[in-house]
């Protein structure tokens, strides 16, 4: 088979970073088989539909995306900034071609997508303008409730990094997010490791520049002189931040074998098999009633920040703050067990001595028992230890809800933060159409390629048309193979340029275009070489780049 070679009129092809690079030498099984997995990857990356945008929707917990094109960040955080999100949808169909900020998920979150956050020149193309009738929504108003973090200036962590997923390393978490940062909250910020116990975000590469051998394996091993490595000078701002987690190695980073090795976590960091999600210092400072948790069930031990861990505790005023959070008195306290067990036995008595409902004793005794009020759930809170002293951050287990004081004293604290009292659903657009016309099936698989879906289309025209079609392609089929043959024969590579002049040869125009070209050549006056190389003639080559399939022997 003639293999057919992408090149340009000045024998160069376009740059490839993925697959085969389109300057060498490919069959045209090759090409198919590339272009199928590059849909199969496609396909990996999203595997979601991205037809409906989710503002009408309402506040959901979604995947948010901040578009740093449409909304540039001022380079002071301390400007003002006019933050917008926009869901996964309208991430690809309104802002595909733009610079994004993945945010993750996010929650009591509507869409800004077609808001006055964005320009009139940034529609939403998803959603009908009930005006026009038609898509291309702007100018609504944005949803009051939505919060806004640095995350949307793609800026993350309390160490204020303006991500690139190409320079980080490591992984980092998020904070589960008590309050917003109005509330002093982080917003569901992410942090890295080393900020959470106060370490400098690069602690790693430090320590083993002043610790060359060993330090490396001593850090692994958690050999490490804690003291030392906390002496690590570092920089604390007081803001809040987001991130993406498994950040991807710089591919223009000098090969070096410490780029692939993996940054271990810090000293005093909890590992990541022992908690399933954690709260930050900063939301911790905002709901201080909450370190009472630290080491008891549900809760790792409480992680300090640097030069913040004390033995002793702190006072707890969390009464106050309990009544006064939940706007009662101070004379508000547990119900009083006597007064549950009184109450009930006078009605029980006045109930017995009415003449006018005689009962059956049993009927009389299930009614006592049904009238009876629950009793309240315990009080869990006040059997907890003293809330332990300085910054600190807590990691929790996948079951720590269970293990919250739900006294109708303590629920108050809890209520204003959903996160505590029930898991809450991520929503997730549907997955993406097969492809296969049925609607039925929604995994996508390598047999929805264009190629195939180009088949179908062929088997499902009129029958004549068909016939005429396939006959036309016979004939070209026969033409094309005689083009080929030299090239097959000799195992030289077919060229953009050769096809180009072959096709001119095969619509009669050869002549003409010969001429065009000689008159285009003549008015630039040679300025490029008269090899018509410049950048619009490498363009229009490209342009007119065609790949074969795999011919099959003619049937005629």
């Amino acid at each position: 088979m003639a293999q057919v070679e992408v090149v340009d009129a000045n024998g160069k092809g376009p740059s490839s970073q993925t697959g085969i690079a389109s300057h060498e030498p490919q069959t045209a099984e090759e090409y198919i088989n590339h272009q199928l997995l590059l849909e199969e990857e496609a396909r990996e990356a999203l595997p979601y539909a991205f037809d409906t945008c989710t503002r009408p929707l309402g506040p959901l917990r979604q995947s948010l995306f901040s578009c740093l094109t449409c909304n540039p960040p001022p380079t002071s955080s301390s400007e003002p900034y006019n933050a917008a999100g926009i869901c996964y949808s309208c991430s690809i169909s309104c802002h595909g071609e733009h610079t994004l900020v993945e945010l993750f998920n996010k929650r009591k979150f509507v869409c800004d997508c077609g808001t006055t956050r964005f320009s009139l020149n940034s529609p939403c193309k998803l959603r009908i303008d009930p005006k026009t009738g038609t898509k291309g929504v702007h100018s609504e108003t944005p949803e009051e409730g939505n919060h806004y973090d640095h995350n949307f200036r793609n800026r993350f962590c309390g160490c204020e990094i303006e991500y690139n997923a190409f320079s980080e390393k490591g992984t980092m978490f998020q904070c589960l997010g008590l309050g917003s940062v109005e509330d002093g909250g982080c917003g569901e910020d992410w942090y890295h490791p080393g900020c959470i116990v106060g370490l400098d975000r690069d602690w790693y590469e430090q320590q083993k520049a002043s610790k060359p051998g060993g330090a490396a394996q001593d850090l692994k091993e958690g050999k490490a002189d804690r003291t030392q490595v906390e002496n690590t000078p570092r920089t604390q701002n007081d803001q809040n931040p987001e991130t993406l987690a498994n950040p991807a190695p710089n591919p223009n980073a000098a090969v070096d074998d410490s780029d692939d090795e993996e940054t271990p976590l810090p000293p005093g960091f909890p590992e990541e098999d022992e908690f399933d999600t954690f709260i930050c210092y900063k939301c911790i400072a905002a709901n201080p009633w909450i370190k009472r948790y630290a080491g008891t069930e549900g809760f790792l031990p409480a992680v300090y920040k640097k030069d913040t861990a004390k033995t002793t505790s702190e006072p707890d005023n969390t009464q106050d703050k309990i009544l006064e959070a939940a706007n009662i008195s101070n004379s508000a306290t547990l119900p009083d067990r006597s007064t549950h067990q009184t109450d009930p036995s006078k009605k029980r008595k006045a109930e017995d001595d009415d003449p006018q409902t005689p009962e059956e004793p049993s009927t009389k005794k299930l009614k006592a028992e049904e009238s009876q009020p629950a009793l309240p759930p315990p009080c869990v809170y006040e059997t907890l230890p003293p809330p332990p002293a300085g910054t600190l951050s807590l990691f929790l287990t996948p079951n720590f809800r269970a293990h919250l004081c739900r006294c109708p004293i303590h629920f108050p604290l809890l209520a204003p933060h959903p996160p505590l009292l029930e898991e809450e659903p991520i929503y997730e657009p549907p997955l993406s159409a097969s492809g296969d016309g049925d609607g039925t099936s929604a995994a996508p698989s390598v047999s929805n390629s264009l190629l195939d879906r180009g088949e179908r289309a062929l088997g499902s025209i009129d029958r004549v048309r068909a016939i005429e079609g396939a006959m036309v392609y016979n004939r070209l089929k026969e033409k094309v193979k005689d083009f080929l043959k030299p090239f097959a024969e000799t195992g030289k590579a077919v060229g953009a340029e050769d096809i180009k002049r072959y096709f001119e040869e095969l619509r009669g125009d050869a002549d003409a275009v010969k001429e065009a070209r000689e008159r285009a050549k003549a008015a630039a006056g040679g300025s490029e070489g008269g090899d018509g190389s410049g950048s619009g003639g490498g363009k229009r080559e490209q342009e007119a780049e065609i790949k074969f399939p795999n011919l099959p022997a003619s049937n005629a």
